[in-house]
């Protein structure tokens, strides 16, 4: 008979987050059309390419409110079973509230096993085809920057010249062991400057001490020069933000060529981690939210469950949000500003678990 149960309750758990999610994807899609549409405003293209692009980047987007999601669904599956006294039922039956919410957490675990494998990497691949359709269409396409074995390239032009840039590594605001390579518009060689070092704070780079090629000739200068380009630190770091967009296989890949850059790992580090985590995330904030429904007076309406299921979850993002930014600058440790929320959600989850059977 409780086996029964079982699958009843984790039928419905998943039914109802099936309609969560269907809810979101299309509050997702309609917030998203109004900035595709923007995007697109001044470019002579129908309502095809706007609606391709939303359809790419609504999964990316769902991963990431998929605990609000399934916050919001142990919600309204508590409602439903509020609602027609099933949990005097289960009761009856020795499904008392502890082993419920154990189904519950459970299934959340199986379900985000599921979502941080195979939907991420559905996900980071749209998403990829949606940053690479995006660009076609970008203005800024002829500025662009990437990442290779050979180090850091990057295309840039002004005032009618194309630079050719290739350094080994970035430090904090400097590129190291430097080739710029300056062309004509007809990509005819103008000169060549070779430097160790080249200040990169803002966007008028200052070249400490280069070696310049110009016409067969080549001059080893004792002064600085400088280069003015589209580019500072800030917005090459920016470029390698996108980690959406990378599947689960290529993060070992990425973190070797981050490495021999000399850029920093950290974020990529805790991308990956929130990942992993997430199956214990979706299970603790599911935990949480059956916590908190069978503690709530069964008199009070469903529009209060839901405003203060909302606001928990707001409390619960600008946490991870707070922790994530302690992490990122320096001020705790990395693995630990990703840890440390689950802690405090264990922590609550067990105090609330104690005497929940008495509910």
């Amino acid at each position: 008979m409780i086996k029964i149960y079982q699958n009843y309750l984790i039928g419905l758990f998943f039914k109802k987050i099936l309609v969560a999610t269907l809810i979101f994807s299309l509050l997702i899609f309609i917030l998203s059309m109004f900035e595709e549409i923007n995007f697109f405003k001044d470019l002579n293209i129908g309502f095809f390419n706007p609606l391709i692009l939303v359809l790419l980047n609504i999964p990316s987007t769902l991963f990431l409110i998929f605990p609000f999601i399934f916050f919001l669904s142990a919600q309204f599956l508590f409602i439903d079973l509020i609602k027609k006294n099933e949990l005097d039922i289960f009761k009856i039956h020795s499904l008392d509230n502890l082993k419920i919410i154990k189904i519950l957490f459970f299934s959340s675990f199986i379900f985000g096993l599921f979502i941080s494998t195979f939907f991420y990497s559905f996900s980071a691949k749209l998403k990829f085809i949606y940053l690479d359709y995006k660009n076609d269409y970008s203005k800024d396409n002829k500025y662009l920057a990437t990442s290779t074995e050979n180090g850091l390239w990057i295309k840039d032009e002004i005032n009618n010249s194309i630079y050719i840039i290739n350094a080994k590594n970035i430090e904090a605001e400097h590129l190291n062991d430097v080739i710029i390579m300056e062309f004509n518009k007809n990509f005819t060689i103008k000169r060549i400057i070779n430097a160790e070092t080249i200040n990169i704070k803002n966007t008028t780079w200052i070249i400490y001490s280069p070696v310049v090629a110009n016409n067969n000739v080549t001059t080893v200068m004792n002064e600085n020069i400088t280069l003015v380009t589209h580019f500072d630190s800030e917005k090459i770091n920016n470029l390698f933000d996108n980690l959406s967009s990378i599947s689960l296989f290529e993060f070992k890949d990425l973190i070797k060529d981050y490495n021999e850059m000399g850029y920093s790992t950290d974020r990529i580090k805790n991308h990956l981690y929130k990942i992993l985590i997430l199956p214990i995330y979706l299970g603790l904030v599911t935990v949480l939210s059956s916590i908190i429904m069978l503690n709530i007076k069964r008199s009070k309406s469903m529009i209060f469950h839901i405003l203060f299921g909302v606001m928990l979850c707001v409390i619960i993002y600008y946490l991870n949000y707070l922790f994530g930014l302690l992490g990122e600058t320096d001020k705790i440790p990395s693995l630990l500003s990703i840890i440390f929320p689950l802690f405090i959600l264990f922590i609550i989850n067990t105090v609330g678990l104690v005497r929940i059977n008495e509910k």
